[in-house]
């Protein structure tokens, strides 16, 4: 590795990731969630002169990381934007030999303080992976109504208490604005309580509206379907997950590709299904030795997908419908 594309520390599952991607020399990949370039920096050393590395993030400080770190290399290219809108960057239109999404907040930005999305650590409650654009996560506090908080603590953070917790805040903002991570961290502990529980009881509470705020889901649904629209035949997808929600998206999304969809005894109708991914890897884990030193992988979930050459999938093949429904 040259000294420049050193970095100071290995990105999770840094190993695994590479493998599953098979870089070519020659090939084009896109790294969708640049954050401060580990994953990145590996693909890059990969690469021969005539490769392409395209890297995208929504947080303008990983752009800059991006420019400082690869400006001068014209074998990269960077974007800022979200990877759901992959499909929209020109330089994709030739068509991807790889793409890789690692998902969730970075380590830098829990790093930060003043992005709000440590309940460990006091700062302005934004949370926005851009925060030049949308609403923080502290203006969507001060107007939600009751229902709406619940909702997201329940549909994103799978909180048990959610209707509590948001009856709550919206008992306790006018007196008290939340303008502060600590501030919501202490309400939402003073509601769930300590407990045997190992986590820290603001944990499923502060994931909930980091992914709300961040359109973390529809992005990740748009993404996966842009992605597997430029990938070329033979061109590897690679995503890492740290929770449930995004996982069983990626399994889905995978398995809808790969496999044909089970028979239904009510359509007479024949469906026809050519499979237009193949699942490499199913669901992979960091080894004990990563965890050991990097708490972060202990949940992480690497999934990896091949796309398949040919015509994508068909739901229904016309011409056997319309002869179905001759049949006397």
């Amino acid at each position: 590795m040259r000294e420049a594309t050193q970095p100071s520390h290995l990105p999770v599952m840094f190993a695994q990731v590479l493998d599953g991607l098979r870089v070519l020399g020659n090939g084009r990949y896109l790294d969708g969630t640049f954050g401060r370039g580990g994953h990145a920096r590996g693909v890059l050393d990969r690469l021969g002169p005539d490769g392409r590395l395209l890297v995208m993030d929504k947080d303008p400080e990983a752009i800059a990381t991006a420019h400082a770190l690869f400006g001068a290399d014209a074998r990269v290219a960077v974007y800022r934007g979200s990877f759901a809108d992959l499909g929209h960057w020109d330089e994709t239109a030739a068509g991807l030999d790889g793409v890789l999404l690692d998902l969730g907040v970075s380590s830098p930005q829990l790093d930060v303080a003043e992005r709000g999305f440590s309940f460990a650590k006091d700062g302005p409650l934004d949370m926005r992976m851009d925060p030049e654009s949308g609403e923080s996560a502290a203006n969507w506090l001060a107007r939600a109504d009751e229902r709406e908080i619940a909702d997201v603590l329940w549909t994103y953070g799978e909180e048990k208490l959610s209707r509590k917790i948001a009856r709550t805040i919206v008992a306790r903002r006018d007196d008290t604005p939340l303008l502060r991570t600590a501030q919501l961290a202490e309400l939402i502990s003073s509601v769930v309580g300590r407990g045997d529980s190992k986590i820290h009881p603001a944990t499923r509470s502060f994931q909930a509206i980091r992914i709300f705020i961040n359109r973390e889901l529809e992005d990740l649904e748009r993404g996966l379907a842009a992605a597997h629209d430029r990938l070329k035949p033979g061109g590897r997808l690679a995503v890492i997950s740290f929770h449930s929600l995004e996982d069983r998206i990626v399994k889905q999304f995978i398995a809808r590709h790969a496999k044909a969809p089970p028979g239904n005894r009510r359509m007479p109708v024949e469906v026809a299904f050519t499979p237009s991914l193949r699942d490499v890897s199913g669901a992979m884990r960091a080894e004990s030795s990563e965890t050991a030193v990097n708490p972060r992988a202990r949940s992480a979930v690497l999934r990896v997908a091949e796309k398949l050459g040919g015509v994508p999938h068909m739901d229904v093949q016309m011409s056997r419908a319309q002869d179905a429904q001759e049949r006397p």
